[in-house]
């Protein structure tokens, strides 16, 4: 039963945390619901207000924890901590300011709130933490150096945390989702992508995911077929090889 089950989803405000959003509200969760800016929420809130929540929350942020735990006061609890929030850009010519926002975002903030939430459901007894990685922490990727590399770390960093809350019993379950390419604003650009997904359509299937409980998610097959043969290619290749 999901009538009484409580998630708070950051990074809401577009593409792939929307689009969960929106099927968890349809399955009758509550849902505390974050991004930078609060203005794009409201729409959504809008379709369920008394089953909704509202902040907004900058994971590079120092206090994105203490507001994190306040929307966390607000929905009453929370069983479900959904993590989206994500930036990514190609960077050929390795720009710093690119490099160092992507480490900001992907590395430090998402460390930063899976690490409060985790302290949350330690201290609760019970919990499902589930995070959007990416099939990019597969292989250093040349065209994104910051971007593969932090996607590689959640991926560690989710892998690392399972482990250690089995060690200390602790009842909290992790779902680490990476997509491939996604129609979203994060793929804005002159670039066409390969193989790309619509984002209702990976959000279904992360939400059947944290149903099932599933530890780790390449969506869909062909990404899961990529990246195995990628993970088979030796180094002195893969340096050679053109993206």
């Amino acid at each position: 039963m999901t009538e009484n089950k409580k998630a708070i989803i950051v990074g809401a405000s577009s593409g792939i945390g929307l689009e969960v959003a929106k099927l968890l509200i349809a399955e009758g969760w509550h849902l505390g619901i974050a991004a930078r800016r609060e203005e794009p929420l409201q729409a959504l809130q809008a379709t369920a207000p008394e089953r909704v929540e509202v902040m907004a929350i900058d994971v590079t942020q120092p206090e994105a924890e203490q507001q994190l735990m306040r929307l966390v006061e607000k929905l009453g609890g929370m069983d479900l901590y959904f993590h989206t929030s994500g930036i990514g850009k190609q960077n050929r010519t390795l720009e710093p300011d690119i490099e160092l926002n992507t480490v900001q975002t992907n590395a430090v903030g998402f460390t930063r709130m899976i690490g409060a939430a985790y302290r949350y459901f330690a201290e609760k007894g019970e919990g499902h933490i589930a995070a959007i990685t990416s099939i990019a922490g597969t292989k250093g990727l040349g065209p994104a150096p910051s971007y593969s590399a932090t996607k590689a770390l959640q991926a560690t960093y989710l892998q690392a945390l399972e482990q250690q809350a089995r060690q200390r019993g602790l009842h909290i379950r992790f779902t680490d989702i990476r997509p491939g390419f996604v129609d979203t604003a994060l793929l804005n650009g002159t670039f066409r992508y390969p193989m790309l997904m619509r984002p209702e359509a990976v959000a279904r299937d992360i939400v059947s995911s944290i149903h099932h409980h599933r530890h780790v998610r390449v969506i869909d097959v062909r990404y899961r077929i990529l990246t195995f043969f990628w993970r088979l290619i030796p180094n002195c290749l893969w340096r050679r090889f053109r993206l």
